[in-house]
């Protein structure tokens, strides 16, 4: 049976539950995906990172547990648990964990038409 990818709908769902961590690795999962945008949970192991890279989008950085530094435009900030970070379209970014992380990132696509 296929691994279900996305939220299944109607049910609270704890974060730690959706997402195991990987050993030495990153693991993410899409939670929700449309044509305005998506939601992946990410795990990240201590030490691990996104090199830098950009997007033609805006994102939302949720970091649920741990912490992280997140890098915009070549500057780095620090990113605790309990906060949200918009990371804005077209600026390199990059993503460090500086402990064993839970993030939601949230992509925000600009509707066509």
């Amino acid at each position: 049976m296929a691994t279900e990818t996305t939220l299944p709908p109607a049910a609270a769902h704890p974060f730690s539950g959706l997402l195991a961590y990987a050993a030495h690795g990153i693991a993410s999962r899409v939670l929700a995906k449309t044509g305005g945008g998506n939601a992946t949970l990410f795990a990240f192991e201590k030490g691990q990172a996104l090199s830098e890279h950009t997007s033609p989008f805006d994102a939302l950085v949720f970091v649920l547990e741990g912490a992280m530094t997140l890098t915009i435009g070549g500057k780095p900030l620090s990113a605790p648990p309990g906060t949200v970070t918009r990371m804005p379209a077209g600026i390199p970014h990059a993503l460090d964990a500086d402990e064993r992380t839970r993030m939601l990132l949230v992509m925000l696509r600009e509707p066509k038409g």
